[in-house]
């Protein structure tokens, strides 16, 4: 038995990545799993995987920049298992080009609809289920929602919206006993940078980061299972983002040195 042994647990973006980790990590924990991300046949695998490991799994294709597709998910979710525990908004998207490069200012747009919507729209349909089970909500931001970081402009400021919103969502259900935990992980090995957009809009198609000093996908899920459990309020995954936080307040221009030396040494 486990802190979500029969608990109904939605993860967007569960097809690849954190996500995929996350939902590996928490299937031996026996939760109901609601899977969603774009990619059916990535989705069923992860599935079968999952139910090998003792959780119930259902599979929802989604498109989480779509609100119809969401409140369909969220319905799916009570659907099948009755209720809605946990919330877990991973779907998201990253970019790989200076503001002055770029030659689609619609990838902004993209990233906006993505990172930000993406999360909006589910918690939006969710929240009257996750009221009713006193449950947790998750966002899955990055350590550039907290910082500035170069050739990530798009996805950043998506990234700053969703802590802000999930900042100011918190206080407001602090009285339905909903926890709001915004985890903030550093670089991880995922397959997010290979689709990183470039100047004009595409993806990269390749990794450019130097994977084998950023941290695994599954070592950051396992992290964002114990900061779940105990209802925290915000995860970061690395003491460079921990030290970070702190030399934001006091000494601003280090960290945008630090920044800029971290993307442009991959790491």
């Amino acid at each position: 038995m486990g802190e979500f042994t029969g608990r109904v647990v939605v993860v967007t973006g569960a097809s690849e990545g954190i996500g995929r980790a996350f939902c590996l990590a928490l299937a031996p924990q026996r939760p109901r799993l609601v899977l969603a991300a774009r990619n059916r046949e990535r989705l069923e695998s992860l599935a079968d995987e999952c139910r090998g490991h003792g959780a119930d799994a259902l599979v929802v294709p989604t498109d989480v920049t779509d609100e119809a597709s969401c409140r369909e998910l969220i319905d799916a979710a009570v659907a099948a298992f009755g209720a809605i525990d946990v919330l877990v908004n991973n779907a998201g998207g990253t970019m790989w080009t200076r503001l002055d490069q770029v030659r689609d200012l619609g990838l902004y747009e993209r990233l906006m609809r993505l990172n930000y919507f993406g999360s909006l729209y589910p918690t939006f349909h969710a929240l009257p289920h996750l009221k009713r089970s006193h449950g947790r909500l998750v966002a899955v931001s990055s350590m550039a929602g907290l910082i500035g970081v170069p050739e990530r402009t798009g996805y950043a400021a998506a990234k700053h919206a969703v802590i802000g919103f999930f900042e100011s969502l918190r206080i407001e259900l602090a009285a339905d006993g909903v926890s709001v935990t915004i985890a903030c992980p550093d670089f991880v090995v995922s397959e997010i940078h290979k689709r990183a957009l470039d100047a004009d809009g595409r993806p990269l198609g390749a990794n450019p980061m130097a994977g084998s000093k950023i941290m695994s996908a599954e070592a950051c899920a396992r992290l964002m299972i114990e900061a779940i459990e105990r209802r925290e309020r915000l995860l970061l995954t690395s003491r460079r983002g921990r030290l970070a936080r702190w030399l934001q307040l006091i000494a601003p221009g280090r960290i945008d040195a630090l920044a800029a030396r971290a993307i442009r040494e991959k790491n």
